[in-house]
C-alpha cells in the first residue's frame, strides 16, 4: 500500500492555532518568571500598593521593545521630570529562544515548506502575540508616591502641601508595533540558525551562505552569556551578594556580557552615573562610570582600573575562532576561505549593530520645589551609557574577516570534500 502525502488540512492542524496558543503562551509564562525573579531578587517585591505584578509586565513589554514611559506630579509649586529607557536582555533573550523554538517544532522533520504554509504558521503566532501585546500594555501601568525626606527640601514640600508621585505607563502604538517587530525579527532568526527547519524553494540558497553564519553569531552569544553566568555564580559563592547577583543574571546578565563582547573587540561606550539611582552592574563599572564628566569606556580606561580587562581580548579572540572554525564546517566544502571571512564579517557586523542599539542605557529622574532640588541632588539622579555606534560596526567588521579566513582554513581537514582554493 503506498502512503498518501498528507494532506493541507493535516499540515495546518499539526501547527493550527492550539499550538499557537501553546506557543504564545508558554512564551510569555517564560519571560514573566524570568522578570519576575529577577525583580524579586532586586527587593521590587516590596513595592507598594500591590505594584510588583504591573512592574514584571512593564519589564515583559520593554523585553520585547516596548517603550515605557515615566510620569512624575509634584503639585504645582514644584516640577519633576523622569525617563527610562534600557531592555532587560535576560528576558529577551529568553522569550526569544523560547518563542523560536515553539515556532519550528511542528516544522522540524521536513526538508523543505511553502512560503503560504510558514506564513500562515507565523500569522497565526501574531495574531495571538498582537492581543498579548495590548494586554501587557494595559497591564503595566501603576503611581507611587514619594517621600521628600528631612532635609530642606522635605520641609518645603510639608509647607505648600506638596506630594510627589512617579508613576510609568506605556506607549500602546509603539509597543504593538515594536512587539510586533521583535516577533517578526525572532522567527526570522530561528529560521535562519536552524538547521533543521525547512525553507521555501526560493530560499534554499539561504541554507548556504547564510544560516552557517547566523548559527555562529547565536553560538557566540549564547557562549558569553553561559561565560558569564559562570562567572557570577563563582563570584556570588566567593564574595556574597548572592540576591543582587541572582537579579543581574536574570534581568541583564546579556546587557553586561555582550557590552564585554564589544569592548574586547576595540568598541568605546560613553556613560555616566550620579546620584542615588543606578543599574546592578560590576563594582568595576559603577567606579568607573561614577564622574563628574562623561567617561569613556574602552580597553584602555577599564584598565587603568583593573588589568584583567584585556583578558576580554583573549576570550573574544577565541570564541571567534571557535565559531569561525563551526561555520566553515558547517559549510559546503566549495566555499572558499575569502567567502566564509566576508560572510563572518557581516554577521559580526550586524551582531556588534544589533548589540550597540539594544545595550543603550537612560535613566534620569529630577523633583524641583520652588526651584530647589534638580537632578544633580536630593531625590535626583540620571544614568546613560551610549556605544560609539559605527566605529564599534567596523572593527566587528574586521575581526569578523580575519576570524572567518583563519577559521575556514583550520576547518579544510575536517570538511567532506578538500577545497582546491583559498
Amino acid at each position: 500500500m503506498i502512503p498518501q502525502p498528507r494532506s493541507d488540512q493535516a499540515v495546518v492542524a499539526h501547527h493550527g492555532w492550539p499550538r499557537a496558543v501553546a506557543t504564545v503562551l508558554v512564551a510569555l509564562v517564560s519571560m514573566g518568571v524570568v522578570a519576575a525573579l529577577g525583580l524579586w531578587a532586586a527587593g521590587a517585591g516590596d513595592l507598594p500598593d500591590h505594584a510588583f505584578p504591573r512592574v514584571v509586565a512593564a519589564s515583559v513589554v520593554t523585553a520585547v521593545g516596548g517603550t515605557v514611559k515615566l510620569s512624575g506630579s509634584a503639585g504645582g509649586l514644584a516640577d519633576s521630570t523622569a525617563g527610562l529607557t534600557v531592555i532587560p536582555l535576560s528576558v529577551t533573550l529568553a522569550g526569544a529562544l523560547v518563542l523560536g523554538a515553539g515556532f519550528l517544532r511542528p516544522l522540524r522533520h521536513r526538508a523543505v515548506a511553502g512560503g503560504r504554509e510558514l506564513a500562515g504558521w507565523a500569522a497565526r503566532i501574531a495574531v495571538l502575540w498582537l492581543l498579548a501585546l495590548l494586554a501587557l500594555a494595559y497591564a503595566a501601568r501603576q503611581d507611587f508616591k514619594l517621600s521628600l525626606g528631612d532635609d530642606t527640601l522635605g520641609d518645603l514640600g510639608d509647607l505648600f502641601g506638596v506630594s510627589p508621585e512617579v508613576g510609568f505607563t506605556t506607549d500602546v502604538p509603539r509597543t504593538v508595533l515594536f512587539g510586533l517587530l521583535w516577533m517578526a525579527g525572532v522567527l526570522v532568526l530561528a529560521l535562519l540558525v536552524s538547521r533543521r527547519a525547512p525553507l521555501p524553494g526560493r530560499l534554499l540558497p539561504l541554507q548556504e551562505s547564510v544560516r552557517p553564519a547566523a548559527h555562529a553569531m547565536v553560538v557566540l552569544l549564547l557562549s558569553f552569556v553561559v561565560l558569564g553566568t559562570l562567572v557570577a555564580l563563582v563570584v556570588a559563592v566567593t564574595r556574597g551578594h548572592a540576591s543582587e547577583t541572582l537579579a543581574v543574571i536574570l534581568l541583564g546578565l546579556p546587557n553586561l556580557v555582550w557590552l564585554a563582547l564589544t569592548i574586547g573587540l576595540g568598541a568605546t561606550w560613553n556613560g555616566r552615573v550620579e546620584g542615588p539611582f543606578g543599574l546592578p552592574m560590576p563594582h568595576l563599572l559603577d567606579e568607573v562610570l561614577r564622574s563628574k564628566d562623561t567617561t569613556t569606556l574602552n580597553l584602555h580606561t577599564l584598565a587603568e582600573h583593573d588589568g584583567r580587562v584585556w583578558w576580554l581580548v583573549v576570550v573574544d579572540a577565541v570564541l571567534l575562532l571557535a565559531v569561525a572554525f563551526l561555520m566553515a564546517a558547517r559549510s559546503p566544502a566549495h566555499v572558499r576561505a575569502w567567502q566564509h571571512a566576508v560572510r563572518l564579517a557581516v554577521a559580526l557586523a550586524l551582531t556588534v549593530l544589533t548589540i550597540c542599539l539594544m545595550g543603550r542605557i537612560s535613566a534620569h529622574y529630577g523633583l524641583s520645589v520652588l526651584g530647589i532640588g534638580d537632578l544633580g541632588g536630593g531625590l535626583g539622579g540620571q544614568l546613560f551609557l551610549d556605544p560609539e555606534l559605527w566605529p564599534a560596526v567596523g572593527l566587528g567588521a574586521l575581526w569578523g574577516l580575519v576570524a572567518g579566513f583563519l577559521g575556514a582554513l583550520s576547518a579544510r581537514p575536517v570538511q567532506r570534500r578538500p577545497d582546491r582554493t583559498v
